[in-house]
């Protein structure tokens, strides 16, 4: 102990930068948690505004507190379940707009990874809301299993809604520089192999580079492959033929349930 406080009796002064480090650090972190707790907080007004929003739409009354809606009060049981059944559908739609538009997933590449914490919640919510959804709007279903699924088909447009929006805030932010200069490319590309002004030779090698440059960036779906193949041109390979799609032989049919079961 001795010797420490001998150095400290001669090197005094290095109390004083160290303070302004500490004082720095403090209010970094200070500076950090205001940020999170703003964030959360128009999140939260987000989704209510949303939802609010939502029930006007459908002519409900909104809630004011825990109360339950009463889903017979304005419509009959199976007039709500097709509507919601036509919002649960174009909500999807536009999710997978995201998932089979390469373009799009270029662009945007933080709407398809599941590791981001808003994305992931979305599929969350789809989960719950597909796990809810009746088997049609004739169904037997019991007033509160309606009020379930509106809940949940609410809670599935609000998820989707804000992972969008932070999609579209992030877009390329999260690749490191070489990367993001790969996804330039690759978008540049695109345009090439789906130009129909281009020759074939030129759209076929257009469309090999962008596979090569997205290689290891982002994981185009069989689906997606499918799709862009169309675009390019019927003489490409299938995408059973694609190296990577290989590894897929033996997941299941539909791109949906692959999408779930890859996140869980």
């Amino acid at each position: 102990m001795e010797p420490l406080l001998n150095w400290l009796g001669h090197y005094w002064w290095i109390v004083f930068p160290v303070m302004g480090v500490a004082g720095g650090v403090a209010k970094r972190w200070e500076w950090a948690a205001r940020r999170r707790h703003e964030r959360r907080l128009e999140t939260l007004r987000m989704k209510a505004e949303i939802k609010k929003a939502e029930l006007e739409a459908r002519g409900l009354p909104t809630r004011q507190g825990p109360a339950v809606i009463d889903t017979t009060a304005s419509v009959a049981p199976s007039e709500l379940l097709t509507r919601l059944f036509a919002e649960h559908d174009q909500i999807t739609a536009r999710w997978l707009d995201y998932e089979l538009d390469v373009a799009k997933l270029i662009a945007f590449p933080a709407m398809s990874d599941g590791r981001q914490p808003l994305v992931a919640a979305f599929l969350r919510a789809k989960k719950t809301a597909d796990a809810l959804r009746p088997a049609s709007a004739d169904a037997k279903v019991s007033e509160k299993q309606v009020a379930e699924y509106l809940d949940a088909v609410g809670a599935y447009a609000v998820a989707f809604e804000i992972a969008e929006k932070d999609a579209r805030r992030l877009r390329d932010s999260t690749f490191t520089e070489s990367e993001r200069k790969r996804l330039d490319r690759a978008q540049q590309l695109l345009k090439v192999a789906v130009d129909e002004s281009a020759t074939q030779a030129e759209r076929n090698v257009a469309y090999k580079r962008v596979r090569d440059e997205l290689d290891g960036l982002i994981l185009l779906s069989d689906e997606a492959v499918e799709v862009l193949e169309k675009q390019v041109a019927r003489e490409l390979p299938s995408a059973s033929a694609q190296p990577d799609s290989a590894e897929g032989a033996a997941a299941p049919t539909s791109f949906l349930e692959r999408r779930e079961e890859s996140q869980g």
